[in-house]
Parts: C-alpha cells; sequence; structure tokens
C-alpha cells in the first residue's frame, strides 16, 4: 500500500512539474519520521527544494539566452591586477540596484584592462537574480539595427539588461550614429544599459563622426549612469610578459652557472 501511494505521488509530481519536490521526497519522508518533524516544517523544506531547483534552471536558461561570449565572474576579477578600479563599487554595482533604478553602467579603459570581464560579472549576478540580460558587440549591433526584422533582435529591445560591448573599436557611418542614437533612446529610463569602451568620452564626436549626434546619445546615456574608469595594463599581456621573465630568468640562471672542467 504505500508503495503503490508514493509511486502514485511520484506520478502527480512529474504532471504537475515538480521536480525539486520529486527528487527529494523519499529522502525527506523517511529524514520526516526519523526526526519527527511538524507537517508544517515538513512541508517548508519540500518547498525549499522545490524553489531551489527552479531558480537554478531559470539561472542556467537566462545564461544561454544571454548569449555571453564565456561566462566571467565577480570573484574571477583580479582587483589586486587593476587597482583602479573601485572594488566596493563594483561589488554595490553587482547588487542590481542600478536594474531596479534603470540605471546604466559605462566602463572605460584601454583594450584588455578587463571591462568587458566586469561588464559579463554584473550580467550574470542578474541572471542569478532572474533579470534578462542581452550581450552584443557593437559592430554585431550596428549590424542587427540594420536588419531589424532578424528574428532574435526584439529580445535587445525588451531586456532589462544589454550589454555593448567594444563601443568606439571603429569609426560609425552618419546613418549607424543615428541608428545608435535610436536604439539609446529606446531604452533611457526604460532599461539598463552596460556599455564598455576603449575612447574617452571627449573622442566620442570622432566614433560617431558627428559632435552633435555624439553628445545626444552621451546626453541620454550618462544622465543616469555609473562611470567606471580603468587605468592599468593588459590581462592579455600580463600572462605573456610572466611567460617572457621567466624565460629571462632561466636563461640568466644558465648563463651563471660554472662551466664544467673537462
Amino acid at each position: 500500500m504505500e508503495q503503490a501511494i508514493t509511486e502514485r505521488i511520484q506520478t502527480q509530481l512529474h504532471h504537475l512539474n515538480l521536480p525539486g519536490i520529486k527528487e527529494c521526497y523519499s529522502q525527506l519522508i523517511h529524514r520526516a519520521q526519523e526526526q519527527q518533524l511538524s507537517y508544517s516544517e515538513f512541508l517548508d523544506e519540500l518547498l525549499q527544494k522545490e524553489l531551489s531547483v527552479k531558480y537554478e534552471k531559470r539561472f542556467k536558461y537566462l545564461l544561454r539566452e544571454a548569449s555571453l561570449p564565456a561566462v566571467k565572474t565577480m570573484e574571477g576579477f583580479d582587483f589586486a591586477y587593476q587597482p583602479s578600479v573601485d572594488e566596493s563599487k563594483i561589488k554595490e554595482l553587482a547588487h542590481g540596484a542600478f536594474i531596479d533604478q534603470q540605471e546604466n553602467v559605462v566602463f572605460l579603459g584601454p583594450p584588455g584592462t578587463g571591462k568587458t570581464h566586469l561588464a559579463i560579472a554584473l550580467g550574470v549576478k542578474a541572471c542569478a537574480r532572474g533579470i534578462r540580460v542581452c550581450f552584443i558587440t557593437m559592430d554585431t549591433l550596428m549590424k542587427r539595427l540594420q536588419n531589424e526584422h532578424h528574428h532574435s533582435f526584439k529580445r535587445y529591445h525588451t531586456s532589462p539588461v544589454v550589454i555593448i560591448d567594444e563601443v568606439g573599436y571603429m569609426p560609425l557611418s552618419h546613418a549607424e550614429a543615428n541608428l545608435f542614437f535610436r536604439f539609446i533612446s529606446h531604452h533611457y529610463e526604460r532599461h539598463s544599459l552596460i556599455v564598455t569602451s576603449n575612447k574617452g568620452f571627449r573622442e566620442w564626436g570622432d566614433i560617431f563622426g558627428d559632435k552633435v549626434i555624439a553628445s545626444a546619445i552621451l546626453d541620454r546615456l550618462l544622465h543616469h549612469a555609473q562611470v567606471v574608469n580603468i587605468k592599468g595594463a593588459s590581462y592579455r599581456l600580463k600572462d605573456k610578459l610572466e611567460q617572457v621573465n621567466n624565460a629571462e630568468l632561466i636563461q640568466k640562471k644558465k648563463r651563471g652557472r660554472p662551466r664544467k672542467q673537462l
């Protein structure tokens, strides 16, 4: 009789799409009996497990949908190597209040200094909170803006967080600058943008080929924004330089050894 009830419960949990409870039900039944859990305690644990499984499933789905080039975390960023970055400020941003307030975040700095890493890390944190995120490079965005009927483009207009990477690496035509202005205006005070650029704001007139359009873009982008300036050496060069230094050190040691007498 007990076996039949257990099987019926498992079937019902499957039809109700409750994988978390289905996974732990039998084990928790035994523990409840051993520890004499109350009905409310037993139900509380079941629901906690179900929520945990659903949150994890949602998080993985959002990560896939975000189209991130790689999954980067806040814990994986070497703040000691980039002392110009205010660690406390970044960790405060990671809590996501800027998303709740439809504010933007702009990372400025030379290539390889960790702008994209931090932008993605903020995106990952947002996904963990159940918020939809979209990642796109400036080059790809321009191509999509010229073909807004692309099947996947709608989400770049509706996502609460859009990460635009590599603004400034390539100059834009007048038509492209106008398309980007429209895109920024669409998101203004509605969603949050996370932007990375290797150019200072004074150079944005050159990027967009028009100081008036650049000023209009910056006006909307920076009205509610936090700017993070990164001044440091490239992470990508860091490992290469260490390899070169180690190789040179080994060669020096070899040259410093006394030759064996024949």
